[in-house]
């Protein structure tokens, strides 16, 4: 906490604002509350919408089987003024204002949960038919659009095309996936890891074409480089996301080359009395030895409880999680914990052409990162052995039949 924050602090009650009404900035606002702290905590949401969550968008709600995703909390009761419908703008951090669409807000401390937004495709935007998959708003809109069993067109084979053609598929459409790279998940999983993958798009009557790029959207059809026109009632475009934080720029505010806010290992950022949380921040792991951008629900969970931790004090908390997140597509439940990259040591437990089957990565003896399919025992069980550090016996971890926690050292 700054000078100017502890001696407004002694003469009137003190003021969080947290910028962002998604996962991080709810869980932010409620954190504090759990921990005990009573002066004024202001949410703000750029949406109208009351604040929800984001998983269901792709799931029940894209569907119809839910109408919303709204949190479960109740902010009167808990004292927390929401002031939704308005965009952040700016931040004066010598004056310790947050400049805002609807004007300007005072704060002592100030909560960065902004988020991420999606890339658009180049050249698509104010083409009919072509749609987002990030708020309730992109769900809604692509509703009808299911329900009606247009052929649609997926751009990117990350996790949210799978998910989405998961969806699709399941409503009845015709599907096909297009993805520049060789492969699905290709800045997630290595080569050997997507393979088994790519065979969930056939199985499942969806169509997937790797190595193709979109030379342009059309009313009606996508055309690739090599000349082939795809038919299209909807193109949806998941190419990935970047930090929320172009708002940012000129406020004092470090960022990142991916622009996201370059928090500490306490969550603070580079301005006196803010902190950043969840998709727009990234932080140093010294579990990993590197700065983590993570982009997923448990990070938005678990890192609003060390801001509060911090605001409140009086002990500073670190953050250091062994980063978790989960994907339903195409009939299986995908989970991963941890980081890996390309230098550590792949070991499979199990046949990847079965239904269920696991990964994992080791750094020297240790676990450092699994992804499982159909196997949560084994991600339960791995997490903790990431989390402790624990030492491993390679030829124990590879026998599937073993529970993880039976293969240490």
């Amino acid at each position: 906490m700054s000078d100017q924050t502890q001696e407004q602090g002694t003469a009137q009650p003190r003021r969080v604002v947290v910028v962002g009404a998604g996962m991080a900035g709810v869980q932010t606002a409620v954190a504090l509350r759990e921990q005990g702290f009573t002066g004024a905590v202001v949410l703000i949401g750029a949406e109208p919408h009351q604040p929800y969550d984001r998983p269901p968008l792709s799931k029940a709600v894209l569907l119809g089987k839910a109408e919303g995703s709204a949190f479960d909390v109740d902010f009167e009761a808990l004292g927390i003024e929401l002031r939704l419908g308005r965009e952040a703008l700016a931040i004066r951090p010598e004056e310790h204002v947050l400049d805002t669409s609807d004007g300007p807000v005072p704060y002592d401390v100030l909560v960065l949960a902004t988020g991420a937004e999606p890339i658009r495709l180049p050249g698509s935007e104010g083409v009919p038919g072509v749609h987002l998959l990030r708020t309730l708003d992109d769900a809604e809109r692509l509703r009808p659009v299911l329900a009606e069993q247009h052929d649609v067109v997926v751009v990117g084979a990350g996790w949210i095309g799978a998910e989405f053609a998961t969806a699709a598929r399941e409503a009845g459409c015709a599907v096909t996936v297009v993805e520049a790279a060789d492969r699905p998940l290709a800045g997630a999983v290595p080569a050997e890891v997507a393979a088994p993958m790519t065979a969930w798009y056939a199985d499942s009557g969806t169509e997937l074409r790797t190595r193709a790029r979109v030379a342009r959207v059309e009313p009606g059809a996508v055309v690739l480089d090599d000349g082939s026109r795809l038919p299209a009632g909807a193109v949806v475009v998941g190419i990935g996301a970047r930090p929320a934080t172009a708002w940012l720029a000129g406020s004092g505010v470090g960022l990142g080359e991916h622009g996201e806010v370059l928090a500490d290992d306490h969550l603070r950022t580079s301005v006196p009395d803010v902190y950043a949380v969840g998709d727009c921040a990234s932080f140093p792991s010294g579990r990993y030895g590197e700065r983590l951008l993570v982009h997923h629900w448990d990070n938005a969970l678990q890192g609003p409880r060390t801001v509060a931790a911090n605001v409140v004090g009086p002990a500073p908390a670190a953050y250091d999680p062994v980063p978790y997140f989960w994907s339903e597509q195409f009939g299986r439940f995908v989970q991963y914990a941890g980081h890996h990259t390309p230098d550590d040591t792949l070991l499979w437990r199990g046949e990847p052409a079965g239904p269920a089957w696991t990964v994992c990565w080791l750094r020297g003896d240790r676990l450092v990162a699994l992804l499982a399919v159909g196997r949560p025992r084994d991600l339960a069980q791995g997490r903790r052995l990431i989390e402790a550090g624990t030492a491993m016996d390679p030829g124990l971890l590879a026998d599937p039949a073993r529970p993880l926690k039976a293969a240490t050292a």
